[in-house]
């Protein structure tokens, strides 16, 4: 559940990334970084490790209008794709109000793409969250790999795959390019904010 701080009047808003090991989360935040400059207010901190891009978070926090009389920060985390780094993704996942799922398209990684949803929602049954009933916003990444003449997903595979029990608002993106990749995040920010109203009000 979002954070409240009545002494600065602020909402801390927790976002997570979460998908198959380099799917593009990380590129993801790196573009929203470059782009919204001037809306955030700290560095974006990227942990490397060895075979994974992220092994803890990126952070970035800017405002965005107000609930109840208290402005909204927004945090932007990405968790580690690979498996043996479960335990640091549950670590993340702690306090989640709203969830971005990047698949990766490509053809060879459509299994990668279904095992990394399962473990989502496992993760969040751990702290009793349902993944029916958390913001959700599903994101079809690498789709520019077609034009490099890589076997890619259709859309509708990975909807029937990804989404057809969970009926969340899906894009398709690239990260590398920026395609998408602003909208998946309003898209995210405003149903995240609309459901923490609904609970505060």
């Amino acid at each position: 559940m979002a954070l409240i701080n009545p002494k600065k009047k602020e909402v801390q808003v927790k976002i997570v990334y979460y998908g198959p090991g380099r799917g593009g989360k990380t590129t993801n935040l790196e573009y929203i970084n470059m782009k919204f400059k001037k809306r955030i207010q700290s560095e974006m901190v990227t942990v490397k490790t060895y075979g994974d891009r992220t092994l803890f978070f990126d952070f970035l926090p800017f405002d965005i209008g107000e609930i109840k009389g208290h402005s909204i920060k927004v945090q932007l985390y990405t968790v580690p794709g690979q498996v043996k780094y479960n335990a640091t993704r549950r670590l993340v996942l702690r306090g989640v109000d709203g969830l971005v799922f990047v698949a990766d398209s490509m053809d060879l990684r459509r299994e990668m793409n279904i095992r990394s949803l399962q473990n989502l929602k496992e993760n969040l049954e751990t702290f009793n969250k349902n993944i029916f009933n958390i913001p959700l916003v599903l994101q079809y990444n690498k789709r520019d790999l077609e034009e490099e003449g890589i076997p890619i997903l259709t859309v509708d595979t990975m909807e029937r795959d990804l989404n057809s029990r969970l009926k969340a608002p899906f894009f398709p993106a690239s990260a590398v390019k920026g395609d998408n990749v602003a909208a998946t995040m309003k898209k995210i920010i405003a149903l995240t904010v609309s459901s923490l109203r609904k609970k505060l009000e």
